[in-house]
């Protein structure tokens, strides 16, 4: 029999514990520490599952954006892989307490291969626990990371980068405002490589979807400055960089090229001028990604100096 609550303060931040793992449960402990400190996530909002002795033997967390209330994801969902009633019993109590604080749906991102801080060990058992639990794949990603370094952030973000483009003018969001970006993201959704994205197109029309977008891309840390439209030598809009920092780790956010300007190389100078950015602003590692359809943007990617780490599959469920 399996029962599942909220931890006990003596139970956090470890959860649950691996005694044959000491790397994995020393990176639960940091990683979950980080969450509780920063408010993505509560000790009400983390579950464990015990059986009928007692014995801990599964966990979920759920997770959101600093500052908000409700809950978006899961995250350290762990549970035996011989044990799938377990892990159904985690996935629908966290359904249920999302639910009572709002949520209308719940993420879970899955990546491979298994790497700190979550230790996401045998993907295709959790995908499965998943599936039964009610969550849809929604994207299927690429995961990107770059470790500038220390010369470079030391120089502001100069020395050992690749240039910005030259055939690009910069300006930012303080000088434009916020409609001619969001102006741009709608032209450029209309034919999105990427699936969530083309989901919210169909779901609400382009427009709409580049506001949405843009108001979550916003939620994440960033500076006015940081955010640019850049010009081609003709006067009209070639790309958009959305740098920012999520709260753990500088992410170049989302960047695109428009239809007119496709072709030319700048899907891969507009990463660049991202990851300048951010170095500038004193970033030691970096990290995107893109829909696997998307082959031209993660090429960019490698073309900016980017390594791709791991593969990320994006699950939902309505709740």
């Amino acid at each position: 029999m399996t029962f599942v609550r909220p931890a006990r303060p003596d139970e956090l931040p470890a959860l649950l514990e691996h005694p044959d793992d000491p790397e994995r449960n020393a990176s639960t402990r940091a990683y979950l520490t980080q969450l509780l400190d920063n408010g993505c996530t509560r000790p009400e909002w983390c579950l464990v599952a015990e059986d009928g002795a007692g014995r801990l033997t599964g966990s979920v967390v759920l997770w959101t954006i600093p500052g908000h209330e409700v809950p978006l994801a899961l995250v350290l969902f762990e549970a035996p892989a011989d044990s799938p009633e377990t892990g159904a019993a985690l996935l629908d109590a966290a359904a249920v307490t999302a639910g009572r604080l709002g949520a209308t749906e719940l993420e879970h991102v899955v990546d491979s291969p298994a790497q700190a801080p979550q230790f996401q060990r045998n993907p295709e058992h959790r995908g499965e626990l998943l599936r039964l639990s009610g969550y849809a794949v929604v994207r299927d990603g690429r995961r990107f990371s770059l470790r500038p370094s220390v010369e470079t952030v030391e120089a502001g973000g100069a020395g050992g980068l690749p240039a910005d483009d030259p055939r690009l003018t910069f300006r930012s969001l303080a000088e434009l405002g916020p409609e001619p970006f969001v102006a741009t993201l709608a032209e450029l959704l209309v034919d999105t490589a990427d699936a969530r994205l083309a989901a919210d197109v169909k779901l609400h029309g382009a427009r709409r979807a580049a506001e949405l977008l843009f108001e979550e891309t916003a939620e994440l840390k960033h500076e006015p400055e940081w955010w640019e439209l850049g010009y081609d030598a003709d006067g009209t809009v070639a790309v958009i960089s959305l740098p920012a920092e999520n709260p753990s780790v500088p992410v170049i956010g989302f960047v695109g090229v428009t239809p007119a300007h496709r072709g030319k190389g700048y899907a891969a100078s507009v990463v660049i001028r991202g990851t300048r950015v951010l170095v500038a602003a004193g970033a030691t590692e970096i990290r995107g990604d893109c829909d696997a359809a998307n082959v031209a943007m993660a090429k960019a990617f490698e073309r900016a100096g980017y390594a791709n780490f791991a593969d990320r599959l994006e699950f939902a469920r309505a709740l």
